[in-house]
């Protein structure tokens, strides 16, 4: 199986945490309500990542078996 789609995701997911992150250095937040909307973004990201490496772990194998 090609994992050049998953590993995309897994880069763009990396690259719109670390801008969010930047931005709420910077102070972008402006209440506490959008920084822990924020956090619930990054969260919601970092889940998706890890199951998109999960999966690429699995198929990685899989194709190794082959």
């Amino acid at each position: 199986m090609d994992t050049q789609v998953l590993e995309y995701l897994d880069t763009k997911y990396s690259e719109e945490i670390k801008v969010i992150q930047e931005s709420l250095g910077a102070g972008a937040a402006k209440d506490y309500a959008e920084y822990q909307n924020l956090c619930g973004v990054i969260r919601g990201l970092l889940t998706a990542q890890r199951e998109i490496n999960d999966l690429l772990r699995k198929v990685k194998d899989y194709d190794d078996s082959l």
